[in-house]
């Protein structure tokens, strides 16, 4: 079961990709072992960047979540320095429902929503509050007068 639907799902992810999103197979006989590609989202501090992940598929796909990672360094909040991806759906609100295209739209949210409340990497969670912070207190300041 598993071989046949990471089959039909690696085949959406290059056949109809959701935009800025690309992927597939590293080796063409391996498709438990996959690349994919996520364009920093417009709008984001990513925009213009271009972020690699690995995914690899467990054999009781798709009862328990591909394992995903970015290889690309980046600095966000929910991303650790070894490209560990804190999202609740890849752990304990995983669903067999959500597909590989559906996981990885939703990695590319979390480039521009990150999640406060999740932090992975705690020196980007320490600047991101900072910087909350400091908009409040200029809000604050100068608009609110």
């Amino acid at each position: 079961m598993a071989l046949r639907r990471v089959r039909k799902e690696v085949t959406e992810l290059q056949n109809t990709p959701p935009i800025g999103i690309t992927g597939g197979p590293i080796n063409p006989d391996d498709v438990f072992h996959c690349q994919a590609t996520i364009q920093g989202p417009p709008g984001s501090p990513y925009e213009g960047g271009v972020f690699n992940l690995d995914v690899r598929f467990p054999a009781d796909y798709p009862f328990k979540p591909p394992a995903i990672h970015f290889t690309t360094r980046i600095y966000h909040v929910n991303i650790n320095e070894t490209g560990g991806i804190c999202l609740d759906i890849l752990k304990d609100e995983w669903s067999p429902v959500l597909t590989l295209c559906k996981v990885l739209l939703s990695i590319s949210s979390l480039l521009t929503d990150p999640n406060p409340d999740s932090v992975l990497n705690r020196a980007a969670g320490d600047v991101s509050l900072m910087m909350n912070f400091l908009l409040m207190l200029y809000l604050t300041i100068f608009v609110v007068r």
